[in-house]
């Protein structure tokens, strides 16, 4: 019951750093100093990561309208909201706007793709994911949100919607997502904020861009984890690691929705 509540607290950490712009992962590891969970090294490592599918679930729930590229083909619904984007196949409508959303999400997932492909996660875990790294990474790139916010004061924004992100843009933002990769305690939507940031792109559609990245990257990383664990969870492990999930969702789906 004891490892149970702390599962719980990391839920409540991991709701509410995945979505600002500092690193999640990094308060996990953090915390763990203090509340220190006690279960194996492997399932510790497995747990940081496939905690986070309980936050992408509530991205997948709250933005369920902008990310699912189909709906029923009705031609006074099209008539009324003005959608003359959709390609219609029979009773399906395919919404062209999502599906080119994905496609530039796909766009931005390539260079971790290819990070992970040439075990340049390995590396990097090996050198700087400890406390030490973790906390200076925090530091540093709190320090670099005050200079970009500084930076961009006054600035008007080149794109304001998510849906206007040009296909550079995607690739340049996946770019800086792998900062996230390469250094624990980096935050990975701070890492593609900044990015996003710094290319033009506003706050708003900068942070909802980020949040759907969050879907493929994660899910892929967590199936990672979980085909490398394996299958043999005990039941405490289970129990641990689906109310750390359940916690996580339920906090982001209330600070996702506060933050926009």
């Amino acid at each position: 019951m004891t490892e149970i509540l702390k599962a719980i607290v990391f839920g409540i950490v991991e709701g509410i750093t995945e979505w600002l712009p500092i690193s999640s992962t990094g308060h996990m590891i953090l915390l763990n100093e203090f509340l220190t969970l006690d279960v194996s090294e492997e399932f510790w490592s497995m747990f940081l990561v496939v905690i986070q599918l309980g936050a992408i679930l509530a991205v997948v729930v709250l933005f369920w309208d902008n990310i699912w590229p189909f709906a029923r083909a009705k031609g006074e619904r099209r008539a009324e909201t003005g959608e003359k984007q959709n390609l219609v196949l029979g009773p399906v409508a395919v919404r062209t706007e999502t599906v080119l959303l994905w496609a530039k999400i796909v766009v931005s997932c390539l260079p971790a793709v290819v990070f992970v492909l040439l075990d340049l996660d390995d590396v990097c875990d090996m050198y700087f994911y400890n406390p030490v790294c973790v906390a200076v990474a925090l530091i540093v790139f709190g320090v670099a949100f005050l200079v970009v916010e500084s930076r961009n004061a006054g600035r008007a924004a080149r794109v304001e919607r998510m849906a206007d992100i040009t296909w550079g843009m995607a690739a340049a933002i996946g770019v800086f997502q792998l900062l996230a990769a390469a250094f624990p305690g980096t935050s990975r939507s701070g890492a593609t904020i900044i990015g996003a940031l710094l290319i033009g792109i506003s706050r708003t559609a900068a942070s909802e861009f980020t949040f759907v990245l969050a879907i493929p990257v994660m899910l892929g990383a967590s199936l990672l984890e979980l085909l490398d664990f394996g299958t043999s969870f005990s039941g405490s492990e289970w129990a641990i690691l689906l109310c750390g999930m359940v916690s996580a969702f339920a906090v982001s789906v209330v600070v996702i929705r506060f933050l926009l």
